[in-house]
């Protein structure tokens, strides 16, 4: 799905140099490296404070422990992400409140959002789904009328433009109160290990998260509020410093293997490409094509016998997930759009390696099928 070892190639002679002044500095942990990545990212998102740590899934819970909320609290999600975006809501004893994605470009809905609020809800976690961003606009505003906090779900789309209808742009991530990202290495900026970082332009939040991400405290020895240890180490650091300048092409890389896909499956009536958003560019973590139900587990095992990779993101609705079902009681919820998502996608290999040859085998293996 993502070829690592061609990428890292590339750039091996600027990453061994790196890792190596790490490790002959000794400084291991924060440090000089660690600061200059964060000023780096900040300066390229423009963010007035980046605080990195050890993971997306921590990134997001000390955002939302910055919240200061009360066990259950509220907060809206969608129904069609990856567990973590619920999973750290649930951890604080807050309450996930899973609403309906749009069918075209898998994001959460202005319409869902509102439909979903109520006294207890305190915050929206919009997911920026396979590569580009939720309608952040409409969000903000429905945000700004009920009072309510926003965290950007920014793990899959960095690097992607959001445009605002008055014509300026702003980097996702950067446009709600808070914004999260992972540097899983697999993603769009990764580096070879775990690692995530946190945006705001607020300063009081700014100061809060960076206490919570290093056991609560602002001044070594005293602790301020109840924190974590959840920290970005020297050497993943020095390898995202070598690669963020490569973001902008790794994007433009994905971007144009997802066109080849485009023009070559547009007239397979049984596919349904990915859907861009007049409002975001698409820096396309993954390439996701809609399949019929019925095909889409057969094709999967097709591909596979031709030593075709693909994936399914994501199998089972988040709101049926059994660690869930505690928040819906015997309530038959039923989320259409998301229901039939986790149907018919099918996510293939995309990333900044791809060429001619590789993607015309992946693209006649689809077509033999059909």
């Amino acid at each position: 799905m993502v070829d690592l070892k061609r990428q890292y190639a590339r750039i091996q002679e600027k990453i061994d140099d790196a890792v190596l002044g790490v490790i002959r500095s000794s400084r291991y942990i924060k440090g000089p490296v660690v600061e200059t990545f964060e000023e780096e990212l900040g300066d390229y998102l423009g963010s007035g404070h980046v605080i990195s740590c050890a993971n997306g899934t921590d990134a997001l819970q000390i955002a939302v422990m910055a919240l200061g909320l009360e066990p259950g609290d509220e907060i809206i999600v969608p129904a069609f992400t990856y567990v973590a975006t619920a999973e750290i809501i649930g951890l604080l004893r807050l309450k996930p409140i899973m609403v309906d994605v749009d069918p075209g470009n898998f994001n959460i809905t202005p319409d869902a959002i509102v439909q979903a609020i109520t006294d207890n809800t305190k915050a929206i976690v919009p997911v920026h789904l396979f590569g580009q961003t939720a309608p952040m606009q409409e969000i903000m505003q429905i945000a700004e009328e009920h009072g309510l906090f926003v965290i950007e779900d920014n793990a899959q789309a960095i690097g992607a433009d959001y445009h605002f209808a008055d014509g300026h742009v702003a980097k996702a991530g950067t446009i709600a109160h808070i914004g999260t990202t992972s540097f899983f290495p697999s993603k769009n900026l990764g580096c070879y290990g775990d690692g995530g970082a946190i945006f705001t332009n607020n300063q009081d939040l700014a100061d809060k998260m960076k206490m919570i991400a290093n056991h609560g405290q602002g001044k070594q020895y005293y602790h301020d509020v109840i924190g974590v240890n959840s920290r970005l180490d020297a050497m993943q650091a020095a390898i995202l410093r070598v690669k963020l300048p490569y973001l902008d092409s790794y994007c433009a890389a994905r971007r144009s293997a997802a066109d080849y896909y485009d023009r070559a499956f547009a007239d397979i009536k049984q596919l349904k490409i990915p859907t861009r958003a007049i409002y975001s560019s698409h820096v396309f973590h993954q390439y996701t094509l809609q399949v019929p139900p019925a095909d889409r587990d057969s094709l999967r095992t097709y591909l596979k016998e031709k030593s075709v990779p693909s994936m399914v993101y994501y199998p089972v609705p988040l709101y049926k997930q059994k660690a869930y079902a505690l928040y819906w009681g015997n309530s038959e919820k039923i989320l259409p759009v998301t229901d039939e998502l986790c149907r018919s996608v099918l996510s293939l290999p995309i990333h900044t390696e791809m060429n001619a040859g590789l993607q015309d085998y992946i693209i006649e293996a689809v077509k033999s099928y059909f």
